[in-house]
């Protein structure tokens, strides 16, 4: 094996040019790289790009796959601040599910998770981390302030 890094490939219908686009906009240092086009029509096959330094291609291979929630991209978020911005741009035309699950308008999933989440999860403290898991499943966007009372025990 080659010393690249592995690149994930995203099986779209006929949008791939489409969703590319989009990520792009949503994440910041992302690149659109190589467009591969096919046939008199010249149309898309595959699209290379990056999303904060993760490579991936979009591929334009029809409709026999389509996205489930078995495969999902986490967010790691610093604030509420990212927390909100990502949520608001891949839920637009998509659909919420529960505990900063979504799938965004291409069907694809996301979860966007504030680090510290993860943290609170794993602390040593069994208490604190049932606490904590147990606001977070109440909640469909994460929302820091009562994750953090839960931990703490003063909501």
């Amino acid at each position: 094996m080659t010393d690249t890094a592995f690149t994930t490939c995203l099986w779209f219908d006929t949008q791939a040019e489409e969703a590319v686009g989009f990520y792009v906009s949503v994440f910041k240092n992302s690149s659109v790289g190589r467009v591969l086009r096919q046939g008199e029509a010249d149309t898309v096959l595959t699209v290379e790009f990056e999303l904060n330094g993760q490579k991936f291609v979009a591929l334009n291979g029809g409709p026999m796959f389509t996205f489930n929630e078995a495969v999902s991209f986490q967010i790691p978020c610093a604030d509420q601040d990212e927390v909100d911005h990502y949520w608001s741009r891949l839920i637009d035309g998509g659909q919420a599910s529960a505990c900063g699950w979504l799938k965004d308008r291409f069907g694809v999933s996301w979860q966007v998770v504030p680090t510290q989440l993860i943290d609170m999860h794993h602390d040593p403290d069994p208490e604190k981390a049932r606490r904590v898991m147990e606001t977070m499943l109440t909640m469909v966007k994460l929302d820091i302030a009562p994750l953090v009372a839960a931990y703490e025990g003063t909501s």
